[in-house]
């Protein structure tokens, strides 16, 4: 009996043994033979973060959630090459999104799907460019994000694109129509949009009536704003801000009485899956959006399927910026033949040939994506109009 409870600890130990070797690995390289006969797999070890809590929770849950549909898929189509994806907390908070990508590397990060919000962004780039660790984000869009990093790029458009295609449409689809904005002066999204649209509407004429400004995204008050567009005949608002404070925007505006249009970016995209809002209130509203997940194209419905099946709601565009950074990574790594075992800066060096040397990706929220030495994706962004609570195409 003792010989038998020996035997039973030395295999207890060794089992112990080999899962504390296997929690302990740093970075990527190869999981175990499933069999032990088989080659092994490559495991490429790929981080983000994003707010998964708070108030902007919509954006970083929706990019974990789509990157999960694009993993999901990598690893069922290609056994020889697995991606391991693991994603923070960050609370768009820059300090936080530091201390996640802390523990990332600790993880062993190999590569960066991230951050979600652009503050969080601009703080990790910097911590990634020492490092030497290629960095994507899905939905960062300031182009201080990328200023200054080689290794750091963009799956969304950058502000100061999103402003001038916004002009671009607004002064030839409403030609001759007062134009009125309201914005965050302290955020370097809202007011890298507004700068950018501002340039591209004098530069056509246009004519900005309002230009109206508030400091904070908590604001809960926004009827001085819409008082001073109404009186000065904004048709057309344009509101480079995020769902938020665009949510009390409608509602402020619609007990005012005051219902000029509402031309919103990318950053309401997800308005409509917002807890207790009034959906009704988004009639009319127009937006710019890489995606729309009422699209009848055969590859966003087959995504659409797959994340309803697997959440329970539909996906909005920081769910498809999720899958395509994922598969965007994906492709890179493999067209440049690396391998998982490779030092983090050979990876880094290798990806940026990619993203700089003609590489194209065909994604959900655009085709023939290609990247400039800025970090800056080339893609076209369709613009919709909120009918009956779906996107429509204009």
């Amino acid at each position: 009996m003792k010989k038998n409870w020996t035997k039973f600890l030395v295999v207890a130990l060794s089992v112990m043994m080999v899962f504390a070797m296997t929690a302990c690995g740093g970075g990527g390289g190869e999981a175990a033979p499933a069999d032990g006969g088989e080659a092994a797999a490559q495991v490429l070890k790929i981080g983000s973060s994003g707010p998964l809590t708070g108030g902007a929770s919509i954006y970083g849950t929706a990019v974990k959630q789509g990157a999960e549909i694009a993993v999901a898929e990598i690893n069922e189509a290609d056994p020889s090459f697995q991606v391991e994806f693991k994603m923070e907390d960050d609370e768009a908070d820059g300090e936080k999104a530091v201390n996640a990508y802390n523990k990332l590397k600790d993880w062993g990060v190999q590569v960066i799907m991230g951050t979600v919000t652009t503050g969080s962004c601009i703080a990790v780039s910097a911590e990634a460019f020492e490092d030497r660790i290629f960095e994507l984000t899905p939905s960062a869009s300031s182009a201080d994000v990328t200023a200054g990093k080689d290794n750091v790029f963009q799956v969304c458009f950058t502000d100061p694109n999103q402003g001038i295609k916004a002009a671009d449409y607004i002064s030839e689809n409403f030609a001759g129509k007062k134009v009125g904005v309201i914005y965050n002066n302290s955020d370097p999204y809202s007011t890298g949009i507004f700068n950018a649209f501002k340039a591209e509407m004098e530069a056509k004429g246009g004519e900005i009536v309002a230009a109206e400004t508030y400091p904070d995204d908590t604001n809960a008050d926004y009827s001085a704003q819409l008082t001073n567009c109404k009186s000065a005949g904004a048709e057309v608002v344009l509101l480079p801000i995020y769902y938020t404070p665009a949510s009390v925007i409608l509602k402020q505006a619609k007990d005012m009485n005051y219902a000029p249009v509402f031309f919103g970016v990318d950053g309401m995209d997800g308005i409509l899956d917002m807890e207790g809002f009034d959906t009704t209130l988004a009639e009319g509203v127009m937006l710019m959006t890489p995606f729309n997940p009422w699209s009848t194209d055969e590859n966003v419905a087959s995504f659409v399927e797959k994340y309803q099946a697997a959440y329970n709601e539909l996906p909005n565009q920081f769910a498809a910026d999720g899958y395509d950074g994922v598969y965007a990574i994906y492709n890179a790594f493999k067209a440049a033949g690396l391998s998982a075992d490779q030092e983090n800066a050979e990876i880094c060096d290798a990806m940026i040939g990619q993203f700089t040397g003609g590489f194209t990706y065909d994604g959900l929220t655009g085709s023939g994506m290609t990247w400039n030495d800025k970090g800056e994706v080339n893609k076209t962004p369709v613009v919709c109009a909120i009918e009956g609570g779906i996107y429509v195409d204009k």
